[in-house]
């Protein structure tokens, strides 16, 4: 299982996450964000990463940037995909791809009820995994508001999909019970504040996942 921790923003904390094992991190290059990274910061981290030699998918996270402004972010930074967190269209998502061919592209889509999730449709052909968030009214993500998931027992979109929201190392064991997503997404559930993560319990939730498999 594909376990990305999202918000990073210290280098320290990027390559000790990397080592215990999680197999993405999060840039958030949304400027509001509580959590947002600068490209130089995104170097740093991704100049440690590659120096100690830790292969670990390094997701940039945008909402409503132009192709211009992502591309020149990912391609100057070394990230390895994006995660599309705003109102991008799938035309938005089909153009990117033409532009970054090699890249991971996430398209995340904030739940609701269960006809929300019709969304996930429009996407399937034009990016490679999806990603389902709760809905916050004011922010895009990291709002630590969990998911129904009992909505999602039967969800099969056709291609590779992360379940977000409000997951702690408390409850995951629960919510990969009822729902068996391809990869899971946290950010506020392993913090001590925004941007700050307590290693701890990134281990924490590592071991639990682990000991499901």
């Amino acid at each position: 299982m594909r376990v990305k921790i999202c918000g990073i923003i210290h280098p320290h904390q990027a390559t000790a996450i990397a080592c215990l094992g999680a197999t993405a991190l999060g840039f958030i290059c949304v400027p509001t964000s509580l959590r947002y990274i600068t490209f130089s910061q995104i170097q740093t981290v991704i100049a440690e990463l590659h120096q100690l030699a830790l292969n670990i998918d390094k997701i940039g996270v945008f909402a409503n940037s132009t192709i211009h402004e992502i591309t020149q972010i990912v391609v100057g930074s070394g990230l390895t995909g994006i995660q599309l967190h705003g109102n991008e269209s799938p035309d938005f998502c089909y153009q990117l791809r033409q532009v970054l061919p090699e890249q991971e592209i996430i398209k995340a889509i904030r739940i609701t009820v269960r006809e929300d999730l019709q969304q996930t449709d429009d996407y399937v052909n034009c990016v490679d995994s999806l990603l389902l968030d709760a809905y916050h009214p004011q922010q895009l993500g990291g709002t630590g508001k969990t998911l129904d998931w009992r909505i999602l027992q039967d969800f099969q979109p056709g291609l590779p999909w992360f379940l977000a929201g409000g997951l702690t190392p408390e409850n995951v064991v629960e919510a990969l019970s009822q729902v068996h997503p391809y990869g899971i997404d946290l950010s506020s559930g392993v913090e001590r504040s925004p941007g700050d993560k307590d290693l701890e319990r990134v281990a924490l939730l590592l071991h639990h996942i682990k000991r499901e498999q």
